[in-house]
């Protein structure tokens, strides 16, 4: 053995040989329990970051633990390569974007490769490969043919530098997050999938899923959205039109002093009244949806001119457009309450409206005069007619039934879910397969010309925008029903649809006629634990479970739902620091002058900021292929389990890195010292042990035990590592006190633990100890190992009987572990009932412990 750690030569020698002998490969066998592991897949950027090695590292601890535990895992990795980053990309540097995202793909696989990761690379594939797309582009068609996928005329934000439509949370300030120009909106044909079609059983199916994290669930059903509530008429003055406006707070109708219309409700124009009203409009429907509901943004909004009725007392209303009312909640029109609800009472400030109290909490009396805030909960109806008096839980449905036997309103349950828009106006994207035929319409491409490639050779514009609209080879087609002359649809499929349905398609990647096969893809689904972001717990999340059900509901999957467990692990974070004189943020590794970081340029000493998620826009990233070169990729990945636990945000600490590899390095010392020891000799099996291996021994069954349950139970990878620390720590310093003797029952017990501790840390550090498990003469791979059992009677620690004293007389006794510490047997003596009896109302003054013996506390 080696005499000092050197884990670059250690690590490319396994994984040469893992690959070369395929030992990641599976297929389906009836002998074992199926695991299906899944990690979101990449979009490849260029270079891996600090938070996929941390996404991967812990899938992959998953991977190998449940393969030991004699499990068939399903480990696959993959690339989500079709999106707008790529375009950004070739404009930036002139290069196409297939050329950058199979280059990418290249340098990230290596990367993956080099940290070790046991996946199935003979099931990889890239999203923006023709015999991927092909199947979705079927799975649409036969949407189409369900009334599944639709197109209609819909409102989007349009930048015309870009020559795209941008999500609305690409969309800052009204501007484009790419080019920074103002943004349109204009009225578009668009492709829709109709998520909605499937609301309630994406709602229902949320609470079967017993294996994802609550917050993920509750952000789920939020963004479904279901409220129970009224739908109340409001006649506008002169005009046969009504506004109708959905509220889950019918009781406080009489309070409503004006309604309120988003820009985009198709009454807004009509009652519109002078330029001034219009302009406004169109400034506000500018603005994004985040940036009109966001709670920071002040409220604004301008008088139409019109007015409506109140429904039940008629008098008049004023009718106004405001930024925080939105089309795609409820109906785009929201009775103005002040009294009772923030917002309102915030906009009638600004803009002197009335503000009328119906609602009066228990035992308080408001008046609007004195109100500074708006009162948003229930209570006791007043100035509201035949319902005073009423409970706002009562009221609620009384003046639901009344208006709905004046045929003024109805009950109704509303959803904020809105259909899925599919279609973008950019080149890196899956063709939609529809053709526009003048006398046929729209028709949908065979399924036997399928798959509608896209081209390659088109230039990509330099300004943004698609360049499928400029090329005649592309979009111009005839029409397969009637052969006249044809148009392709240009736009292509939102990259979402590609990382709805891939987890199935890993289960046979390779399929040429058909997107599946049904019996493996029956063997594998569903997934039995996903692993990913937390910032894809509603959309990626979401489509996915639509996607499923669809697929399912047109025979090609027999699941309801993707993903059996999920865990969201938390974002990788770290310091910012910038230069008090310049203000930019710059990198910790800049420069740094006797332990002090300075700036770059005026080498001022630099000021520390918040602690960020690593982003290049802040300047804080760490790139892990110094780290792997300099510490090796067991460090790396020890450090990124041990931090913090996975679901919470892991602070970034290059001490954190030196302690991981300081770990590794003392336990690759201490199997070069013990193994010629330990190496002959024969496992011992007898009880006859001294107090300091018995120590040992219960040592190794405790750890066995705890990361076994720590791993299996909670996914707390930071524990076990912290209770295999504690192995090497008790078994080094026995090493130190036994080695010049020649114990062989220390020898056997010894090479029980080293044995264990090698097995148990293999899921994290592969290659270290794969380099050991061979040196100690054992043949075979550690992942085919079979995990180690624990015997809950050594594991048990040896309890002994404690008195408990007050004021020196002895009052009670406890059982207690051997090795109990001076606060933990106090805090247990305080909870036994005749000392909490004994000490009641009296102050504890002194607490004298005599170890393994007494505790004896002075009052």
């Amino acid at each position: 053995m080696k005499q000092d750690y050197e884990p670059e030569k250690i690590e490319i020698k396994w994984q040469k040989e893992w690959e070369r002998e395929n030992i990641f490969r599976v297929t389906e066998t009836q002998d074992r329990p199926k695991y299906y592991l899944l990690e979101m897949f990449p979009y490849p950027s260029g270079r891996i970051h600090m938070g996929h090695v941390r996404n991967y590292s812990i899938g992959d601890v998953v991977a190998r633990y449940k393969r030991m535990r004699g499990y068939n895992v399903l480990h696959p990795m993959g690339w989500d390569a079709f999106g707008l980053p790529a375009e950004n990309a070739a404009i930036e540097h002139r290069v196409h974007p297939a050329k950058w995202t199979y280059e990418n793909i290249a340098y990230m696989r290596k990367q993956l490769r080099r940290l070790g990761f046991s996946y199935d690379w003979d099931r990889e594939f890239s999203t923006c490969d023709p015999e991927y797309y092909k199947w979705e582009q079927i799975f649409f068609l036969e949407m189409y043919e369900r009334g599944i996928v639709y197109r209609k005329k819909a409102e989007v934000n349009w930048c015309p530098s870009c020559g795209t439509v941008l999500a609305n949370e690409q969309v800052e300030g009204g501007r484009c997050w790419r080019c920074g120009n103002e943004v349109e909106v204009r009225e578009k044909d668009s492709w829709f999938f109709k998520i909605t079609a499937y609301t309630e059983e994406l709602l229902a199916h949320c609470d079967k899923l017993y294996g994802w994290p609550e917050k993920v669930l509750a952000m789920q059903k939020n963004w479904i959205g279901k409220s129970y509530g009224t739908e109340i008429s409001f006649p506008i003055k002169e005009r046969p039109e009504t506004i109708n406006v959905f509220t889950t707070r019918p009781d406080t109708l009489y309070g409503a002093t004006f309604v309120s219309l988003a820009p985009e409700h198709p009454l807004a124009l009509k009652l519109a009244k002078g330029k001034e009203v219009k302009e406004f409009m169109e400034h506000i429907r500018k603005q994004s949806q985040a940036l009109r509901i966001a709670e920071d943004t002040e409220k604004e909004g301008i008088f139409t001119g019109s007015y409506c009725l109140h429904p039940l007392t008629g008098g008049l209303l004023p009718i106004y457009v405001a930024n925080f009312v939105l089309i795609e909640y409820g109906t785009g029109a929201v009775m103005a309450v002040p009294a009772h609800d923030q917002r309102d009472f915030e906009f009638s400030k600004k803009y002197n409206l009335p503000i009328e109290v119906v609602i009066q909490p228990s035992g308080e009396i408001l008046d609007s005069k004195d109100m500074t805030f708006a009162y948003e909960g229930e209570g006791i109806l007043v100035n509201s007619e035949g319902f005073n008096g009423f409970s706002s839980q009562v009221a609620k449905e009384a003046i639901t039934s009344y208006l709905q036997e004046k045929g003024l309103g109805k009950r109704v349950v509303s959803y904020r879910l809105r259909d899925w828009g599919i279609s973008r106006q950019r080149y890196w994207g899956a063709p939609i397969p529809i053709i526009y035929c003048p006398d046929c319409g729209t028709v949908p491409v065979p399924k036997e010309h399928l798959p509608v490639i896209l081209p390659l050779e088109v230039n990509v514009k330099e300004r943004g925008g698609s360049p499928l609209l400029d090329y005649k080879n592309f979009y111009e087609t005839s029409c397969p029903i009637c052969g006249r002359e044809a148009c392709r649809e240009t736009d292509t499929m939102d990259t979402f649809v590609d990382s709805s349905w891939y987890f199935a398609r890993y289960a046979t990647p390779h399929q040429k006629d058909a997107p599946f096969n049904k019996e493996k893809l029956d063997y594998w689904l569903p997934v039995d634990q996903y692993i990913g972001g937390i910032e894809h717990a509603i959309l990626h999340l979401l489509y996915a479970r639509f996607l499923t059900k669809v697929l399912r509901d047109l025979d090609y999957l027999n699941i309801d739902e993707p993903f059996t467990h999920l865990l969201t692990q938390g974002m990788v974070c770290k310091e910012t620091y910038s230069c008090p004189t310049h203000g930019y943020l710059f990198p910790e590794e800049t420069i740094e002058r006797d332990k002090k970081r300075v700036c770059p340029h005026c080498e001022r000493e630099a000021m520390v900021g918040r602690i960020e998620k690593m982003s290049k826009s802040k300047k804080n990233i760490v790139d892990p292929e110094r780290l792997i070169e300099q510490y090796g990729a067991d460090t790396v990945r020890l450090f990124c389990l041990f931090a913090a636990p996975p679901e919470r945000d892991l602070e970034w600490s290059e001490r954190g890195v030196e302690g991981a590899n300081r770990f590794l390095k003392r336990l690759w010392r201490l199997y070069r010292d013990a193994l010629p020891y330990i190496k002959d000799v024969m496992p011992y099996s007898g009880d006859n042990l001294n107090e300091d291996i018995q120590a040992l021994r219960r040592k190794v069954h405790q750890t066995i035990r705890k990361v076994t349950m720590d791993i299996e139970e909670r996914f707390h990878f930071n524990t076990a590592i912290s209770a295999l620390m504690e192995l090497l720590n008790t078994a080094s310093s026995l090493w130190d006190k036994y080695k010049n003797k020649a114990d062989p029952v220390f020898s056997a017990v010894m090479r029980e633990a080293m044995e264990t501790l090698i097995i148990l840390l293999s899921p994290i550090v592969p290659h270290i100890t794969e380099e050991l498990w061979h040196n100690l003469g054992k043949e075979g791979w550690l992942t085919d190992t079979h995990w180690p059992k624990w015997d809950e009677d050594i594991a048990k620690e040896k309890r002994i009987s404690v008195v408990i004293q007050i004021n020196g007389k002895v009052r009670s006794r406890i059982e207690v572990l051997e090795d109990i510490s001076e606060e933990e047997v106090k805090r247990q003596a305080l909870e036994d009932p005749r000392i909490k009896s004994l000490l009641s109302g009296r102050q504890i003054k002194k607490v004298i412990w005599v170890p393994k013996k007494l505790i004896n506390m002075v009052v």
